[in-house]
């Protein structure tokens, strides 16, 4: 019989069948290849810790051009990847992060949570660049090859770009960290995404400043790597006696040089890494704001009253905000003197104190009327910027010094503040409104009244600033107005209870970037602060249930972290 030569096509697959038969490995890699594959698979890790360098252009187009060859279902190609180098946007999603640590962690039994916190478990403020991979899934699922039965094959595929993404990655030296401690909607709305659009995190991708031998979360002994037997069934899911155990739970209902050099200044000290707990968080946030030399600050006490107390809210009569006020500029009340004895200087600011200005004071007065909360907002737009824009020329002069610890002093400001909290963080009164000192549980009961009804007034979907003139004070104008001051003169902000929180809490809305500046001094006993610090992303130094208020919070916690800078300084290093 005679043969003919089999036609070889000029495009796609030119093998035969007979070929293909005879040799059905013939399509694999060769061996180097393969191992090199493999060995990418295995030494892929989810970095945390990372190099300011740059990822040069051709390397970042390498990586992605990988995660774009990507299988997807009906060849949809349903990937977007949105890099993201601009600083204020790094910044947000930074505080975003840190806020949903403080989440997590809240949500765990107490060994665990503190487990959870001694983890780094984002790299957001410190690799060079971000990646957000979203998933356009604005088609009909019944538009689209494949997902007519499986609707989430779109985001199964956007997953496999991420692994492509990240194996490229692995091969170019190039660490990835997977972050998803957002809120989705959080993070779409941070990025401008439209309807129908979705990600599926953010992916810290850079130099990695450590080479991990093993998953982090195995060597912190979270977790271990289950046995391949133990995740490979036969043919079908065995009976339920003797069904693989379900994954374990925990559950229980500045630039990046500077960031990265605060790291590396604390691996060279001769003791463990993070031997100081959460202090050593917060000395390295001051190295990397460049105060490693710092020995001194300031405490900023700014006063004012609140018209809220006519309607029986606090347990002492409004004249107490002068008497202590007067007595801080004496130098002999609490926080004056807790001041003084952490060798701290002292600058007292009165926001608005009834009648005349308080002597000795800065004056940082409102100059219109102020409501009661209930029948109308607590200050004019105008005085609100007034008081904001006075607390930044405060914050930018005092923060020279390089610490400025913030307290406050005012009749009724605890209810004051829960109201701004609860239209910040979208709660209910009851969330946030607590005992007060000295208060009972009627007075509680009128708080949040008092609370439910201001809501109610001042409407919903308030930006940060209105928000704080309908439902602030002036003594919290000043302070958010402060910590933006210090934190763009490069200066460490020392939080103290749940006014300062709250007043901190509008300054990041603002300019999300102020986070970075900002220590929480402690948890006070007030019913919203562990609500606003979660909000906040920062975790407190200090929990020893302090009423005092005036700063003394703030300031022991300044010299704790004065000491934690000194032990810093003065511990022996190691070589390199």
């Amino acid at each position: 019989m005679t043969t003919w030569p089999r036609p070889v096509p000029l495009i796609g697959d030119g093998t035969a069948a007979s070929e293909r038969a005879a040799d059905p490995a013939g399509w694999a890699l060769p061996a180097a290849d393969r191992a090199g594959l493999y060995r990418t698979v295995e030494a892929r890790r989810d970095v945390r810790r990372y190099r300011p360098d740059p990822v040069p252009d051709e390397v970042l187009t390498r990586v992605l051009t990988a995660a774009h060859q990507a299988p997807s279902v009906g060849h949809s190609q349903p990937w977007r990847f949105v890099v993201v180098r601009d600083a204020g946007i790094r910044d947000t999603a930074a505080v975003l992060t840190d806020r949903e640590r403080l989440r997590q962690a809240a949500q765990l039994d107490p060994d665990a949570a503190a487990r959870l916190l001694d983890l780094q478990l984002a790299g957001v403020r410190e690799a060079p660049l971000g990646v957000v991979v979203c998933c356009d899934r604005r088609t009909p699922a019944a538009g689209v090859l494949g997902r007519a039965t499986f609707p989430d094959a779109d985001l199964w595929s956007c997953a496999a770009a991420i692994q492509n993404l990240w194996l490229a990655a692995r091969a170019e030296g190039l660490g990835v960290g997977w972050v998803t401690l957002f809120r989705p909607e959080e993070l779409a709305d941070l990025l401008g995404l439209p309807d129908g659009v979705v990600t599926l995190g953010w992916l810290c991708l850079g130099w990695p400043d450590e080479r991990p031998p093993a998953p982090g979360l195995e060597r912190a002994a979270w977790s271990r790597r289950q046995p391949l037997s133990d995740v490979v069934l036969a043919d079908r899911w065995p009976a339920e006696e003797a069904a693989p155990a379900p994954p374990p739970s925990r559950l229980r209902s500045p630039a990046p040089a500077a960031v990265v050099g605060a790291r590396d200044d604390a691996d060279r000290l001769l003791t463990p890494p993070g031997s100081l707990g959460v202090l050593d968080g917060a000395v390295a946030r001051a190295v990397a704001l460049g105060l490693g030399d710092l020995t001194g600050g300031v405490l900023l006490l700014a006063t004012a009253d609140h018209p809220v107390t006519a309607h029986h809210v606090s347990a002492y009569p409004g004249s107490t905000t002068r008497d202590v006020a007067t007595a801080a500029v004496a130098g002999v009340a609490l926080g004056a003197t807790a001041a003084r004895s952490a060798g701290l200087g002292l600058v007292v600011v009165d926001a608005g104190v009834a009648g005349s200005a308080v002597p000795g004071a800065v004056a940082a007065r409102p100059a219109g009327a102020r409501g009661d909360l209930v029948t109308g907002p607590a200050m004019t737009a105008a005085d609100t910027a007034a008081l904001l824009a006075a607390g930044r020329a405060l914050g930018a002069e005092h923060g020279r010094a390089g610490l400025v610890a913030l307290g406050e002093v005012g009749v009724g400001n605890t209810t004051v503040a829960a109201a701004l909290a609860a239209a910040l963080l979208h709660v209910e009164p009851a969330d946030v409104a607590g005992l007060g000192s000295g208060a009972d549980a009627a007075m509680v009961e009128r708080k949040r009244d008092v609370v439910a009804a201001a809501l109610a007034r001042a409407g919903t979907g308030l930006d940060p600033q209105t928000a704080l003139a309908e439902l602030g004070g002036p003594e919290l104008a000043v302070l958010a107005g402060v910590v933006l001051g210090a934190a763009e003169a490069g200066a460490v902000v020392v939080l103290d209870g749940f006014a300062t929180a709250v007043a901190a809490l509008v300054a990041v809305l603002l300019e999300p970037a102020a986070q970075s500046a900002l220590v929480a001094g402690q948890r006070s006993r007030e019913r919203g602060c562990d609500a606003v610090l979660q909000a906040l992303g920062c975790e407190p130094l200090l929990d020893l249930r302090l009423r005092a208020g005036e700063g003394v919070g703030a300031v022991l916690a300044a010299g704790l972290l004065l000491q934690g800078l000194r032990l810093r300084r003065e511990t022996a290093r190691v070589g390199s």
